[in-house]
């Protein structure tokens, strides 16, 4: 089980954009992550008529390591971290540690 999922909000705890908040958009693999507003980067785009794509410098979010992320708890308004607790019938959920409480996906 993942501990940041696509959906969660994040803030960012090591590189250049650290203390930004930002919604996983996506995972990529089992250590990347694409967060919205984070880890922006230009990109230089070729024009294809073809495809109708105009040509210039256009700027998109580059992946992040998950290791770089923490989940962002609402009610403390700061980052956490994430347990998984197994209740008895074999479900499990993901709780933050500090305070126990459930994770909701908004």
């Amino acid at each position: 089980m993942n501990k940041i999922r696509k959906g969660d909000e994040v803030i960012v705890v090591a590189g250049r954009d650290k203390g930004k908040r930002g919604r996983v958009a996506a995972r990529l693999d089992a250590e990347r992550l694409l967060v919205e507003g984070v880890q922006q980067v230009k990109k230089h785009v070729k024009p294809n008529p073809m495809k109708g794509i105009s040509g210039g410098i256009v700027q998109q979010s580059a992946p992040i390591h998950q290791s770089n992320v923490a989940i962002f708890n609402p009610a403390t308004g700061k980052a956490d971290r994430v347990a998984i607790k197994q209740a008895d019938d074999g479900k499990r959920t993901r709780v933050f540690k500090s305070s126990g409480q459930e994770i909701k996906v908004a």
